[in-house]
């Protein structure tokens, strides 16, 4: 998959994930890097279980990306814990 190909599916990847967990998008950049890092912790994930991980752009490796966002925000708020101002 070429750059763009990563960076749109980062970037529409990391956008849902960051509704279904968040509830609010976390900007243009950071949903492109949620998305990307969501997209190999997703092939991860899939590939201990014995599933293929991305395998282009296609519906498949847009589920395996979301997947990978989600426990990547659920990892990172369990580390940061809650916000203080």
């Amino acid at each position: 998959m070429s750059i763009i190909g990563w960076l749109v599916l980062g970037l529409i990847a990391g956008f849902i994930a960051s509704k279904i967990y968040a509830g609010s998008g976390q900007g243009v950049l950071l949903d492109i890097v949620l998305g990307i890092v969501g997209a190999f912790v997703g092939g991860f994930i899939f590939s201990v279980f014995g599933a293929s991980g991305v395998t282009g752009f296609n519906i498949y490796s847009m589920i395996v990306a979301i997947i990978g966002a989600i426990v990547v925000l659920w990892i990172y708020h369990a580390v940061a814990g809650p916000r203080t101002l």
